[in-house]
């Protein structure tokens, strides 16, 4: 029974493991960037994002299928060692590719691991708000600590069932809760109004469909990480039905209010149904810390040469300071819709999409690279100049689209937001206190 619920590599459970880890917190901002958008283009935004960040994971896929088969022909063993992106950079492209990969994966990994910590303390806020959401992300920190003690992803797979089936009953309570309100007292639609908004709100959808930080570490956990080729695009096909319904019911039913309300749960009203859902995403955002930051701990390890303690409770102990400064830009930056589209542009635009799809080019620039390749080109797309055309439009298009235009337009938010806020902000977009009445006139004495 032990192993059926902690010991998982199976091709399930790496689907449930990726559709788990694609849609978390950031299913609560959607439909403040439709609010950006509009509806049409945040729907084709979506669709669009989620079929090139498919194809830039199965290019991942086939870069470590590649390098595990050149490093098994050497007889190198990978008993106690977890592969990582970075790893397979090295061995396939050099040093210098290394050291891009593991700059940018470690960083992106790190602010997606804040992210969860402002979710958590942004969603409990809802529930109880005797505290401040500072002090929320001062507890919840303290809660997501204890991922030290999961070994890797083997270990995930009854967190990923029922963290994609959390994520599922929130997406569908926010889908049917937006029906069921109706549209709000004089609802506008006017997105998109300004580029700035409308590129930030592209950015964050870019951000959604970017959980590619961790298909290494996901394939490596396989029995049989060969079948991981078309899993994330399954995985991507499901969080579909989770996305497009629930940010289209959300910004049908408010409009232009979520621009000020960058976390979906602020304008649905209190219920049961609700504080549900708060307290599922609350419990799915702590498994996705895990898996943000297991990966960090990994790599922590291999730093100073914990990586194959067989002891759970001495690597547990080892991994603590990763967490310390991932607590601490949560408090510093508690901007919760802002930050994700800032990441997706500055980091997930060159983790999840530019990288892989130069590190392919590269890899298989050669004739002899590519008759000796260990997986072919897809049936769907059998040539490989077909490919090369597809990963040089994929690096082209994020590079001025993603990086480019919505670096600018994130940024620009980011900073209006510190200089709206400022740093450390106790309570983020917290509604302000109502005044006290004022005092009648008083009676005289008698």
């Amino acid at each position: 029974m032990k192993n059926f619920l902690w010991h998982g590599g199976s091709a399930w459970d790496a689907w449930f493991s990726c559709a788990s880890n694609q849609v978390a917190q950031v299913l609560l901002t959607l439909p403040y960037s439709f609010s950006q958008l509009g509806m049409a283009s945040g729907v084709i935004f979506q669709l669009f994002y989620g079929f090139m960040g498919s194809w830039t994971a199965y290019l991942i896929s086939v870069l470590y299928i590649e390098y595990r088969s050149r490093k098994e022909k050497e007889n190198v063993n990978f008993k106690n060692h977890v592969i990582q992106w970075f790893e397979v950079l090295d061995g396939l492209l050099g040093p210098y590719w290394k050291a891009i990969g593991l700059a940018f994966n470690c960083t992106f990994l790190l602010f997606g691991s804040v992210i969860q910590l402002i979710a958590c303390a942004s969603n409990i806020y809802y529930i109880n708000d005797r505290l401040d959401k500072r002090t929320w992300t001062y507890i919840f920190g303290a809660c997501c600590a204890t991922t030290v003690f999961i070994p890797s992803f083997h270990n995930y797979r009854i967190w990923s069932f029922l963290g994609l089936g959390m994520t599922t009953y929130t997406a569908w309570y926010l889908a049917i809760a937006a029906i069921v309100h109706g549209q709000a007292d004089g609802v506008t639609h006017s997105g998109p109004t300004k580029l700035m908004l409308y590129f930030t709100g592209a950015t964050n959808i870019l951000y959604t469909f970017g959980g590619h930080a961790v298909t290494v570490e996901i394939m490596h956990a396989m029995w049989k990480p060969q079948k991981f080729k078309y899993i994330y695009l399954l995985a991507t096909l499901y969080v579909f039905t989770l996305t497009l319904p629930s940010a289209a019911a959300v910004y049908w039913a408010f409009g232009d209010e979520l621009l000020n309300h960058s976390n979906a749960f602020s304008l649905l009203p209190k219920s049961r149904w609700r504080d549900a859902a708060v307290i599922l995403m609350l419990i799915h955002q702590f498994i996705t810390f895990g898996f943000a930051c297991t990966p960090l701990y990994f790599v922590w390890e291999k730093v100073i040469g914990m990586h194959d303690a067989n002891s759970i409770c001495v690597r547990a102990v080892a991994r603590l300071p990763v967490v310390v400064p991932i607590w601490f830009l949560a408090i510093i930056f508690p901007f919760f819709g802002p930050i994700n589209s800032a990441v997706g542009a500055l980091l997930v635009s060159f983790t999840v999409y530019i990288i892989p799809a130069m590190a392919h080019i590269l890899t298989y620039r050669t004739s002899a690279a590519r008759q000796n390749a260990a997986e072919k080109p897809p049936f769907f797309l059998p040539s490989w100049t077909a490919m090369f055309v597809a990963n040089a439009f994929v690096v082209g298009w994020v590079l001025v689209v993603g990086f480019g235009l919505g670096g600018w337009a994130s940024v620009t938010n980011f900073v209006k937001q510190v200089d709206t806020f400022g740093l450390f902000a106790k309570c983020y977009q917290c509604p302000k206190p109502q005044p006290l009445p004022a005092a009648g006139p008083q009676q005289p004495l008698h």
